[in-house]
């Protein structure tokens, strides 16, 4: 299991469809992947809960990624919450 702590970046200004396309990104890969905030954990691969989660600018997230290509996954979500290339 591999873990960081991110600050989220302006991810509605950098995405056209943040919410599916976060979903879109922890799909490509086969390791599960949590999101957590404060009291809230949902599961990356859901659009129901990124649509609860709404990872919104200034907010501090910790993912979670556990499975074969969970340093990729964990590096794949971090880029796209604090909107590198």
């Amino acid at each position: 299991m591999s873990e960081k702590k991110v600050i989220v970046s302006n991810v509605e200004r950098e995405h056209e469809n943040p919410i599916a396309e976060l979903v879109q990104v922890a799909c490509q890969f086969d390791s599960e992947i949590t999101l957590e905030s404060e009291e809230k954990r949902i599961n990356a691969k859901s659009i129901m809960g990124i649509m609860a989660f709404n990872p919104s600018k200034g907010m501090s997230v910790n993912i979670v990624a556990d499975g074969q290509d969970e340093r990729e996954a964990l590096i794949a979500m971090e880029r796209f919450l604090v909107c590198q290339a």
